[in-house]
């Protein structure tokens, strides 16, 4: 997925819209949408995939395999697959 930086939220959730997260000491930490997109893009959509998919082996499994990147350019290429003259008949 590229273009992460252009996610769009509609009303006032860039500023109402919280994500928060345990660290290991007393209470949570916190960031607002907005402080999120200024810092990592990426991590809104992943924490949104991440939420849809199946809290079990397989749904970890299945958001190791999702890629996702700010701006136009990755490091992936496209397959070109080559076709097979098989025996005929």
């Amino acid at each position: 997925m590229l273009n992460a930086e252009k996610v769009v939220f509609t009303g006032r959730k860039w500023d109402n819209k919280e994500y928060t997260w345990f660290t290991g000491y007393t209470g949570l930490r916190s960031e607002t949408a907005a402080e999120r997109r200024d810092r990592r893009p990426e991590d809104i959509l992943s924490e949104a995939v991440r939420r849809m998919l199946p809290k079990s082996k397989l749904g970890r499994k299945m958001l190791t395999k999702l890629k996702i990147y700010t701006g136009t350019e990755h490091p992936h290429q496209a397959q070109q697959p080559e076709s097979i003259e098989l025996g005929t008949k």
